[in-house]
Order: structure tokens, then sequence, then C-alpha cells
């Protein structure tokens, strides 16, 4: 019960976790980001608009929180495909068990008719 539990929890995070990794990465044929308003970089705010090396500066900045997020998001993917692996591996085999327990009791059911019979 508790692994259907979690394996639930785990495919509503799968739903909620498409959403963030939808990371926006931008380029545009004008210039380098962050070398100031309408030159590639946008208005992101005072330091950017100026442009110049701080400009520069932040956009790296910004661009880098964004690889970190998307590797993050990556390797939470990763963690989640390896847990539901775990839990569908872990079902195969208790099916399994279930399916050999049927079989041997097909089998004990045979033998008896056949002590019944001779």
């Amino acid at each position: 019960m508790a692994l259907a539990v979690r394996f639930l929890q785990r495919v509503q995070f799968s739903k909620h976790f498409a959403a963030l990794s939808q990371v926006c990465m931008y380029s545009t044929g004008m210039g380098e980001m962050g070398s100031g308003v309408g030159k590639g970089g946008g208005a992101g705010g005072s330091i950017r608009e100026a442009g110049g090396a701080f400009g520069q500066m932040e956009a790296a900045r910004e661009e880098q929180y964004f690889r970190q997020l998307q590797s993050q998001q990556l390797q939470n993917l990763k963690e989640h495909h390896d847990e539901e692996i775990w839990f569908h591996e872990d079902a195969i085999k208790r099916h399994e068990d279930a399916i050999d327990r049927h079989r041997k009791r097909m089998h004990d059911i045979e033998k008896h008719e056949e002590k019944k019979d001779s």
C-alpha cells in the first residue's frame, strides 16, 4: 500500500515537473546578451539597460542560473525514473511469486486428484 501511495505521489510530481522543465532559453540575433536595451539583453533592470561589462556579467549569471536549474531538473527526472523502474521491478517480482504460488497449488490439487483416483 505504501508503495502504491509513493508511486502515485511520484506520478503527480512528474506532471508538475513537466511544467517546471520548460526553461526559457532565448537568443536573438541582435547582439550579445547584456549589451543593453534592444541589443539582445532586453530590459532586465538598470544594470542590464546600461549595457557594458556589468550587463554582460548579469546576463552570464542569468544563463548560469538557468543551466544549473535545468541540470537539477534533469537530475531529479533521472532519480524519478530510477524509482519508477525499481517500483515496477518490485511489482514484477511480487507477481512472479504469486504465479509460482498458484502453480504450486495447481500442482498440489492435481496430485490430490491422482491419489483420489487411484
